[in-house]
């Protein structure tokens, strides 16, 4: 009902990311799954989740598949590193272990870099073939075809037309030296903060992290901008943990129901595009 509430289609849903197999992360997904099916969807759903997964979605069908007229696969995640999971011609996903109490991933959502653009007005002053002009593109050094041993420096004639932009999402997770290498140079992060630096002792037993452990992944990882969620119940009031991440990562913000968080496009030299 909430993806619903904000304008999500339902039925546009292909793949669906899940860090780890507790049930704050994972008991949503029968109403989804239901609903799509009420909702008539005859299309396939991927679901990428811990190996774990495998019995839990198995259970759920053995009781209730009879009402499903579409398919539903789980792809195991597994192994250390970054590993691409899902691509298309323009983005990829990729899965990176966390350090949980049980088996448990992270997903960075990128996009692909694109064909590099030729300077228009080199195309009439050097007449480029089309020929030269396509291998540009594809980020080659060309000898020209004319004889003259000519080489077209790549980086003189062509630029990339945008900065491909990513997205991290790190859900429960204590802090971990291998991360920030991960997720480096990430333009937008998500990670928990689950307590405040004095309940530290609390985050390391159940591991978890402190706004503090998510500020300094960031720091570390020069991300453009971080979120933190996944906040203790204690917390009345989020503000507190909102400064203290603050106080070591300048750009963060809180994860609230509904709010956006928008990457903008960039071009080269770091001009931000109008994103229509």
């Amino acid at each position: 009902m909430q993806l619903r509430k904000y304008g999500f289609s339902i039925l546009k849903i292909q793949n669906i990311f899940i860090s780890h197999v507790h049930g704050d992360h994972l008991f949503g997904i029968y109403g989804l799954l239901s609903t799509m099916s009420m909702l008539g969807r005859t299309a396939p759903v991927f679901i990428y989740a811990p190996t774990e997964f495998s019995a839990i979605l198995s259970d759920f069908l053995r009781h209730f598949g009879g009402m499903f007229k579409y398919d539903i696969s789980h792809i195991p995640l597994k192994g250390e590193g970054l590993n691409t999971i899902f691509e298309t011609k323009s983005f990829e996903v990729l899965s990176f272990p966390l350090n949980h109490r049980i088996e448990c991933y992270g997903f960075l959502f990128r996009e692909k870099y694109p064909r590099r653009n030729v300077h228009k007005y080199l195309i009439e002053k050097e007449s480029l073939t089309l020929k030269e002009i396509a291998r540009l593109k594809d980020g080659e050094d060309v000898t020209r075809d004319d004889g003259s041993g000519e080489i077209l420096k790549n980086n003189k004639y062509t630029y990339l037309p945008y900065k491909p932009r990513s997205f991290a999402y790190c859900s429960d997770t204590a802090p971990f030296g291998a991360l920030k290498s991960y997720i480096k140079g990430v333009d937008l992060l998500y990670h928990e903060a689950t307590f405040t630096s004095d309940m530290a002792e609390m985050a390391k037993a159940t591991m978890h992290s402190t706004a503090s452990d998510a500020a300094q992944v960031a720091k570390e990882a020069c991300a453009g901008k971080l979120v933190i969620g996944h906040y203790s119940s204690r917390y009345k009031e989020l503000t507190v943990l909102l400064k203290e991440a603050r106080n070591i990562f300048p750009d963060t913000y809180l994860a609230e129901e509904g709010t956006e968080f928008d990457i903008p496009m960039k071009n080269k030299e770091n001009d931000v595009y109008e994103n229509n």
